[in-house]
């Protein structure tokens, strides 16, 4: 399956939250209007499976995962001792495109995604342009000199944005300093009902 590449917004609207990493306001007056000639429509309910259909696309979505990938992440969690949400969201989390984002080297996880696939990524050292590589526990995460001098790159370098707890950051070098924890990060899906889709 291809990767979606068209309006951002539209992607936002179908699953009815921000889940484009910025405040938009035309993004917010519409959030509740579906995209489409019958989106003003009042929406049908939902079973039971299309609520954790839902809930896995939301999260599909806002991570740029494709079905392939999160189907290889969940197969991963459940033959690993733990809480199956929780492994699933350090999956998600650690993902080199979130890295890259979450540690406010760019302004959005398409941005984030760009960057290492172009080369503009170091990881210990060593240029990587998989977005996909799972980080791990004291990786070294790094721009490039080339991308540093990017105009849009030092503005988003000097916001003041807030670090989750598993990661560390030093002007434009930045650490996954351990794996994250469900209390660490709020996400607008239900992670439960993501396990209970793929269990069926």
């Amino acid at each position: 399956m291809a990767r979606y590449t068209g309006p951002k917004h539209k992607l936002a609207r179908r699953e009815g939250i921000n889940i484009l990493d910025k405040q938009a306001a035309s993004l917010q007056r519409r959030l509740n209007v579906k995209p489409g000639v019958h989106g003003a429509k009042r929406a049908k309910k939902l079973s039971e499976f299309g609520t954790q259909l839902r809930e896995k696309q939301k999260a599909k979505t806002m991570y740029g995962v494709l079905e392939k990938q999160f189907r290889k992440m969940y197969d991963r969690v459940q033959n690993t001792k733990g809480d199956t949400s929780e492994l699933l969201l350090s999956l998600l989390e650690t993902r080199l495109d979130n890295v890259v984002y979450r540690l406010g080297f760019t302004k959005s996880r398409f941005m984030a995604r760009q960057f290492v696939g172009h080369g503009h990524v170091l990881v210990n050292g060593k240029k990587l342009t998989i977005p996909s590589y799972q980080t791990k526990p004291g990786d070294v995460i790094e721009l490039s000199q080339k991308i540093q001098k990017n105009p849009d790159v030092i503005k988003v370098m000097a916001e003041d944005r807030q670090l989750l707890a598993f990661l560390e950051r030093k002007a434009t070098i930045g650490k996954l300093a351990r794996m994250p924890k469900k209390d660490d990060v709020e996400v607008p899906f239900n992670l439960q009902l993501i396990i209970e889709y793929y269990s069926r």
